[in-house]
């Protein structure tokens, strides 16, 4: 099985969503979606301040395997790109969780992070795509 962490919130798209508890989240692809996609050889960088609806495409992680698309978990404001992410594209490989995150959201008044998945709901999904 996957590293899922518990404290995490979890999308459907293999995004994990860290609340960071002052109105900013930590925003990133999940050990799942690395392993699916292999090798991350790029990933383009997020546009600072710009606004975000849930669920909106905001960058292209590219590896050996394939582009894919990663979306926005909640509603914000980008305030950070993990730029060593520029030089070092594996790092997504190696540590998904902790240095590999991609972007940090400042959360829109309306975000919402109850239709969001738990780590057991996120297990469970992964599971049932193996």
């Amino acid at each position: 099985m996957s590293n899922i962490p518990a404290e995490l919130y979890y999308t459907e798209s293999h995004e994990w969503l860290a609340d960071n508890a002052d109105g900013t989240v930590t925003v990133g692809i999940t050990h799942h979606a690395q392993e699916l996609l292999g090798d991350v050889v790029f990933i383009e960088a997020a546009d600072l301040g710009r606004q975000l609806d849930a669920g909106e495409e905001y960058t292209v992680i590219e590896s050996v395997k394939a582009a894919s698309d990663s979306y926005a978990p909640v509603a914000g404001e980008i305030i950070a790109f993990n730029e060593a992410l520029e030089d070092a594209p594996e790092t997504v490989n190696e540590d998904p969780y902790v240095e590999g995150w991609v972007m940090k959201l400042k959360l829109a008044q309306n975000a919402d992070l109850s239709g969001l998945l738990d780590a057991q709901a996120y297990s469970d999904l992964v599971a049932s795509e193996d």
